[in-house]
């Protein structure tokens, strides 16, 4: 089964988080920094991160002993604590690099969101916790500030545009941005025009009369391949006996190479799609696209003021 999708916000919500995260940006002159520079953003975040391991339990008591269980803990596998009224930050420093820098962006943003940062302090004060509902809406607001911010709004996308369509165009953007390899192949596929979904599974694991079997992590889906086809109907694991199934690279090889696929859409239409896989040997990515989309144009027209 695949994960639900920690990045969703209405138009409205998408629109006010972007807003702040631009005013981050300008704020913290990182405009045109590649990589943004996170300190920077934390600095008018007004947020400090303190080494410590949050993974130590003793730790973990000690500061809910301190501000009662308003502690807040970030997304699921990526972990920090955010002290709202103390304005600091704690990281799990096992984490990779690019890991670390989303994260303090996460955390980062419950300090700079101004609906934000004033609710934490308040449940700290009255000893309580959030509702479920506003914490895992707050959570998913932290997520899209911190993209934004990564990818400074639309330069990540725009970067690409210049570039063949490829999974490789995000994998070699990333470096510069600073980037997992998962944050830079959503963020090419989800502000992508084109008709694009990226499959994202587990690592295959061996099993008898399967061959492997890979489980579904989550599926992206540009807007236009939701337009067309709808929330795709994507299995919750694939082998090789799967049509997708058959790009999971195995061995020692990274990618696929691409090859055709056909997709049916939710009016029962054929659309002719290439796909390719590539691994990093945490996940694997399978890009699709459909073919009457892979030659069109974008012109993006800008303002100077």
């Amino acid at each position: 089964m695949s994960r639900p999708d920690d990045c969703s916000l209405t138009p409205g919500q998408l629109a006010r988080v972007r807003k702040e995260a631009e005013r981050a940006l300008r704020e913290a002159g990182a405009f045109g920094v590649l990589p943004t520079p996170v300190p920077q953003i934390m600095a008018v975040a007004k947020v400090d991160e303190v080494a410590e391991d949050v993974l130590n339990p003793g730790f973990i008591a000690k500061m809910r002993a301190a501000a009662g269980d308003a502690l807040k803990r970030a997304i699921s596998k990526v972990r920090g604590l955010f002290h709202a009224s103390a304005g600091l930050v704690f990281l799990d420093q096992t984490l990779m690099a690019v890991k670390k820098q989303f994260v303090r962006l996460h955390e980062a943003a419950h300090g700079f969101l101004p609906w934000q940062r004033p609710m934490y302090a308040v449940v700290e004060d009255c000893d309580h916790a959030l509702d479920a509902a506003t914490a895992e809406l707050f959570d998913r607001e932290a997520n899209v500030f911190a993209s934004e911010v990564l990818f400074q709004l639309d330069t990540f996308r725009d970067m690409a545009e210049g570039e063949a369509f490829s999974i490789f165009t995000p994998v070699r953007l990333a470096k510069s941005f600073g980037a997992s390899l998962y944050a830079s192949i959503r963020q090419y596929v989800s502000k992508n025009h084109r008709i694009c979904a990226v499959v994202v599974l587990n690592m295959p694991e061996l099993v008898e009369g399967d061959g492997f079997r890979a489980t579904l992590r989550r599926p992206i889906q540009s807007d236009a391949f939701t337009a067309t086809f709808g929330q795709y109907p994507w299995k919750p694991y694939y082998t090789p006996d799967d049509e997708l199934g058959a790009f999971i690279p195995l061995g020692k090889r990274r990618a696929s190479g691409k090859r055709s696929l056909a997709l049916i859409d939710r009016n029962g239409v054929r659309h002719e799609c290439i796909a390719e896989a590539f691994t990093q040997k945490h996940q694997v990515f399978i890009l699709i696209h459909a073919v009457k989309t892979l030659t069109t144009t974008r012109v993006v027209i800008t303002a100077i003021s």
